[in-house]
């Protein structure tokens, strides 16, 4: 059998190496129309500061690994420009033809740059591919770069953010929306921005460039940014054009649509990575969701099929992770915004717990906001924290793959010893948390209102310390002496530091007849991590 597979990415890579393992007689050929293949192109902002500081440990392989070990044949600098379905053939640009009994489409998705004048210069940057990782870090070297503008808040535009900051570079951040990591809740994101303005990077958001001139950056404020170098990291669209000229059914912004098999519309295809449109696992919709795990896995998953092995692609969840400096942001599942698009009713919390148990050395805050069914099913979760927070995701992750409810979450049996976790691990504390408001133990609210009485439940000193305009401070100690002079006719609002002092108040008012009662989710912590400054 004659198998090709063009892109040697992360799908086409490990597609090709499964194949292999799986039948030493087929004839499998790669075709790559770069230089490079199977590079950790996560890891290109890092290699840029130098934080990876051998090129070489980018190259996860080479053509060399894939011949001498895999029999492979793999030809770089080999562009597809198009798909003989009738035929089975495939062309490239220099007219060679190549025949197949199955193709793989491993096409990945390309930078997207806007019609911008100016966009093309020399000094402006997209980052897909190690080369052009180079090609950015040999220009901050030969003209001393000192400034800066990242073009995009998305993942790719927040890591190269934070790694020029780490070269002492002055950095400004151009974000047409309003906020960065749309992927996120707005919530969430804020606390992201606050980290970026906390290490000095400036901020431009609900801003677009409306040209690039030289050295100056024009946005649509009327501002003008004096920058040495621009990154481009707008987004990415699916690099698809061979697969609509041939005729393949396509979705979302164009993407290749598979069956569970990673079929396309012609049953001799195969494709996956960035390029195809796949089915959200909590909602449900078609969706784009490029990222590496899926892709090796969607790569793997061709390969059995390709060799008879029937194996499915069910959905992709989302599970994402960007460290900013000192603070990892991560989340898996559904959003509210997702869950909102999809008229999928749910709730919310946001619940602090320590990274590892409180009385043992280092132990870190971290946030986690859960999003849950009536029924209690886990629909998604976004974390943040020093750390900790990828474990927590991890698990949360896992869970709803399978999914669980808020009690499996309660019920979970995770590991504890004082440096590792607590005996409640977050991820324990999240699903109680979640069961107090299912049970209606708890009314989370997640504003403050000017028409609510307002109580702060935290001690005298630290209510002289921070407290809200027009709280008032009753400890919690002194609560229930002081419930009497309480109005039962208006809403009350509860809060302490995090959160469980709220709802330990909050159930107390509760069982005294206090019909609305609310605790402030997240805290007062978590108020203040989001607002602007």
């Amino acid at each position: 059998m004659k198998i090709i597979i063009i892109g040697g990415g992360a799908t086409g890579a490990s597609c090709a190496a499964r194949l292999r393992r799986l039948d030493e007689r087929a004839e499998i050929t790669l075709l790559e129309q770069t230089n490079e293949i199977s590079i950790a192109n996560c890891g290109l902002p890092y290699y840029i500061s130098d934080t990876i500081a051998n090129r070489d440990d980018i190259l996860v392989s080479d053509t060399d690994t894939f011949k001498n070990w895999f029999n492979i044949d793999v030809h770089l600098n080999t562009r597809v420009v198009r798909i003989k379905r009738d035929t089975r053939e495939v062309v490239t640009d220099t007219g060679v033809t190549y025949p197949y009994d199955k193709l793989v489409l491993a096409l990945g998705a390309a930078p997207f740059l806007p019609d911008t004048p100016g966009i093309t210069n020399s000094n402006v940057f997209t980052l897909r591919h190690l080369a052009d990782a180079d090609k950015i870090k040999d220009h901050i070297r030969q003209h001393a770069v000192q400034r800066a503008v990242v073009i995009g808040g998305g993942f790719i535009g927040l890591e190269m953010v934070e790694n020029l900051k780490h070269m002492n570079i002055d950095v400004s951040l151009v974000e047409a929306c309003d906020q960065i990591l749309n992927p996120f809740d707005t919530d969430i994101a804020d606390v992201a921005r606050n980290t970026l303005l906390r290490h000095g990077v400036t901020l431009y958001l609900n801003t677009t460039v409306q040209k690039i001139a030289g050295d100056q950056v024009y946005l649509s404020s009327g501002q003008i940014l004096t920058t040495d170098i621009v990154i481009a990291a707008i987004g990415v669209r699916p690099e698809t054009g061979i697969a609509v000229e041939a005729g393949l059914e396509t979705g979302l912004r164009g993407a290749i649509r598979v069956n569970a098999n990673l079929q396309t519309s012609d049953p001799n295809i195969y494709a996956g990575g960035d390029s195809i449109e796949v089915k959200n696992l909590v909602c449900g919709n078609a969706a784009l969701i490029p990222l590496a795990g899926p892709a090796n896995r969607q790569g793997r998953i061709i390969a059995d099929n390709i060799a008879g092995i029937s194996s499915m692609y069910q959905a992709s969840q989302g599970s994402s992770i960007i460290r900013l400096f000192d603070t990892a942001f991560a989340m898996t599942g559904a959003t509210e915004r997702g869950l909102q698009e999809q008229n999928k009713p749910y709730h919310k919390i946001h619940v602090w717990a320590n990274s590892h148990a409180s009385y043992y050395p280092d132990a870190h805050p971290v946030l986690i906001k859960l999003l849950f069914g009536r029924d209690g099913t886990v629909f998604g979760a976004q974390v943040y924290g020093q750390s900790g927070v990828d474990k927590i995701t991890d698990v949360i992750a896992s869970l709803i793959r399978h999914q669980a409810t808020v009690t499996d979450l309660v019920e979970i049996e995770l590991c504890y010893a004082p440096p590792f976790n607590s005996a409640k691990s977050p991820v324990n504390i999240a699903g109680m948390a979640a069961e107090n408001v299912l049970r209606g133990f708890v009314t989370p609210c997640f504003d403050l209102d000017s028409d609510a009485v307002l109580i702060d439940v935290r001690p005298a000193a630290a209510f002289a310390r921070d407290a809200l305009p027009q709280a008032i401070n009753i400890p919690i100690a002194e609560l229930r002496n002081a419930m009497l002079r309480l109005p039962q006719d208006k809403k009350i609002i509860v809060y302490c530091a995090k959160g469980y002092t709220g709802y330990v108040a909050a159930c107390l008012l509760r069982q005294e007849g206090f019909k609305n009662v609310f605790s402030l989710s997240g805290g007062l912590m978590f108020l203040k991590d989001r607002k602007t400054p």
